[in-house]
């Protein structure tokens, strides 16, 4: 009972993905879920790959790369992940069904993970906070935005990581997704917006 209770908060998500699945072609669907910190995003991708079974690509494996880090760059809202790394290997292969060719980049060490080969499914999610900047948002069918209360975002960054430091969100990279979202006015292009500071 618990598991339906928590799906109904996120009942425009699935009607629209039932709605897209139901489309009678061969055509791969492909969905972003972007957002504030904390307000859920890891959570809704999880419900949906156990619901669909798709395939969930992470924005947090495609952050900027050291050699990429000039101040030119990190200027621009969005600018520190690497969004054309994502279009080319990921987003490319999907909307040509073909497999995508998963490299991990890990901004502690610097370096990309082996390679791994995932085959693409009828539906696809893309999840992490900027993966609805403007050099990606055509390539979905649909997007979904989930924003919190600052007070409600604070605390489950804490609850998640209860060891880790929360003032790198704080000073850093709070402020970084922010400016994201309010020079790009990410949240008018998503199709869905939702208030998760309840859920």
């Amino acid at each position: 009972m618990e598991d339906i209770r928590i799906e109904e908060h996120y009942i425009q998500v699935f009607i629209r993905i039932n709605e897209l699945l139901k489309q009678d072609d061969d055509r791969l669907i492909t969905v972003a879920i972007d957002g504030m910190s904390g307000s859920g995003k890891s959570f809704l991708s999880c419900l949906l790959a156990d619901r669909y079974e798709c395939n969930v690509f992470h924005m947090d494996d495609y952050f900027l790369p050291l050699e990429m880090r000039a101040e030119k760059r990190l200027d621009e809202p969005g600018g520190n992940v690497h969004y054309e790394r994502v279009k080319e290997e990921v987003l490319n292969p999907l909307r040509e069904n073909r497999p995508v060719i998963c490299r991990a980049y890990s901004c502690g060490d610097w370096k990309y993970s082996e390679p791994r080969i995932i085959e693409a499914k009828r539906l696809n999610i893309i999840e992490g906070s900027y993966s609805m900047h403007p050099y990606l948002r055509e390539a979905y069918d649909l997007s979904v935005f989930l924003e919190i209360e600052k007070e409600e975002q604070i605390r489950r960054i804490i609850l998640r990581d209860p060891d880790r430091s929360v003032q790198p969100f704080i000073n850093r990279w709070i402020p970084l997704e922010n400016k994201y979202f309010n020079e790009l006015n990410i949240r008018s292009y998503c199709d869905i917006v939702l208030d998760t500071t309840a859920f």
